[in-house]
């Protein structure tokens, strides 16, 4: 058993480093561009919880959102604390009217890893609309309608980069191949955790209520937990496609809290997530299936969950201490 603590606590450690470094669950912000003839208006909304991973983000943030042939005028940032936010606003000239505008948009460089940015912009009575992450950090603002293939395209990436923008979310996703004791089984489990997802994105514009992202990160991190604490205390329990559902529904509000963001209904974002859910699941507990079956005698499913459920408190207590 002292071996066994030993290596969950080795492994929990490194869990634990690597998800420091990651930063925030829930990390996002908000751009907003207004072109009129050869100027433009931008104004950058980031949570003030994010501004402390940023170095003088008065002169950083606006350095990584970069709009091709601008020339700035003007910029400035300051919080704003009654609305929780730090606020960035610059003006920029264009040699000459452009019909399409080029941005560049690496906050995540800066910020976390699994930043997501989403710029809306105006030209007269034209709209466009991009979503930047560590993964897509250029795009061209043209100003149409989009059509109906892009528009569905561009939100179900969204979907699932979303389902994978980090370690609490690929390590659920980890823990729940880990409880699956056969191939039916994982099934079960990954269709009552989709439920229970989908259920909670749809149900909780219906309540009224907006979860705080502090205590959607902390139930995040106490799925991972609980999950982990059934696998080692438990290893027979029944009924686990129940528990799926509702650990489901916990991480639904990061998708309800990211819809919210984006702006875009839930259809092409959950179907986005799923696939990179049901992907990752497969894979998860093919490589999970072999480590089992050759390192036997050294417990790796008592070891993993010990090091998940390590992870999982741990991050827990982080968040709730912000």
């Amino acid at each position: 058993m002292k071996d066994l603590a030993g290596k969950a606590r080795w492994v929990g450690a490194l869990l634990l480093g690597a998800a420091a470094a990651w930063g925030h669950v829930v990390s996002m912000s908000s751009g907003y561009l207004t072109v009129n003839g050869v100027r433009a208006h931008y104004e950058l909304q980031m949570p003030l919880y994010e501004i402390v991973h940023v170095t003088q983000p008065e002169r950083t943030l606006l350095e990584h959102v970069r709009f091709a042939g601008a020339r700035t005028l003007t910029q400035s940032c300051a919080p704003d604390q009654p609305n929780g936010v730090y606020v960035c606003r610059a003006d920029y000239e264009f040699a000459a009217a452009p019909q399409q505008v080029e941005v560049e948009c690496t906050l995540a460089a800066v910020t976390v890893p699994n930043h997501v940015h989403v710029l809306r912009a105006v030209m007269g009575e034209k709209r466009d609309e991009e979503l930047f992450d560590l993964s897509f950090t250029h795009a061209t603002l043209r100003f149409r309608p989009p059509t109906a293939a892009e528009i569905a395209l561009e939100q179900a990436a969204g979907g699932f980069r979303r389902a994978l923008g980090g370690p609490v979310q690929i390590l659920f996703l980890a823990a729940l191949a880990l409880a699956a004791r056969s191939r039916r089984e994982l099934m079960a489990l990954a269709a009552m955790f989709l439920a229970g997802q989908t259920a909670a994105v749809l149900a909780a514009p219906q309540t009224g209520w907006q979860p705080a992202p502090r205590f959607v990160e902390a139930a995040a991190a106490l799925t991972i937990a609980y999950l982990a604490m059934e696998i080692l205390l438990l290893p027979k329990a029944g009924s686990r496609w129940m528990i799926a559902g509702v650990l489901g529904a916990f991480h639904g509000l990061y998708f309800h809290l990211f819809l919210q963001t984006a702006g875009y209904p839930p259809g092409y974002v959950l179907a986005g997530a799923a696939a990179a859910e049901i992907a990752v699941l497969g894979v998860l507990a093919l490589v999970l299936g072999r480590v089992i079956q050759w390192a036997r005698a050294l417990r790796p499913v008592q070891v993993s969950a010990s090091a998940l459920l390590a992870f999982g408190i741990a991050w827990f207590v982080l968040r709730m201490i912000g």
